[in-house]
């Protein structure tokens, strides 16, 4: 069974990098799965955290690319570039690492946003920015141009 994720959730980083991981997200995870995860970087300077249910299928497809092809091995240095498994500690917190909290300017204030199968960490600022510049007419056209588009592949 697939792992889904729906919410938004607000969180702290303490002063080592560690979060705890929401409640709201936790009752989402299959219990066996709750005690690993890989977060690597993610698009538009957000991490990305998967649980290894989630990651494992997406790291096979990605091994499968063909080595031969420069963009190939581009993609796989920058979207494995950082990727880090990680496990909550007795506390329930997750460490982020110094590396991956850089890439993506995180301060104390996070948010976790679901995103399908996996959970997206941002700074709680630039999360705000990034909704603050799409209009809703923007949203309107864009939803417009990918469901479009996704049911004619269909």
């Amino acid at each position: 069974m697939a792992i889904s994720f729906l919410g938004e959730y607000e969180a702290t980083l303490d002063v080592k990098g560690r979060f705890l991981l929401p409640a709201g997200f936790k009752r989402q995870i299959p219990e066996s799965e709750i005690t690993r995860f890989v977060v690597n970087r993610g698009f538009e300077k957000c991490l990305s955290l998967y649980p290894m249910q989630s990651w494992k299928p997406l790291y096979d497809q990605i091994s499968t690319l063909n080595d031969f092809d420069p963009k190939v091995r581009e993609f796989r240095r920058y979207f494995l570039n950082g990727a880090i498994e990680v496990e909550p500690d007795s506390a329930g917190r997750i460490l982020i690492p110094q590396n991956l909290k850089d890439y993506a300017g995180l301060g104390k204030d996070i948010v976790l946003v679901a995103a399908v199968n996996k959970i997206e960490i941002w700074d709680r600022e630039k999360y705000q920015k990034f909704f603050d510049s799409v209009s809703p007419e923007d949203f309107s056209a864009l939803a417009q141009s990918v469901m479009v588009n996704s049911n004619k592949e269909a």
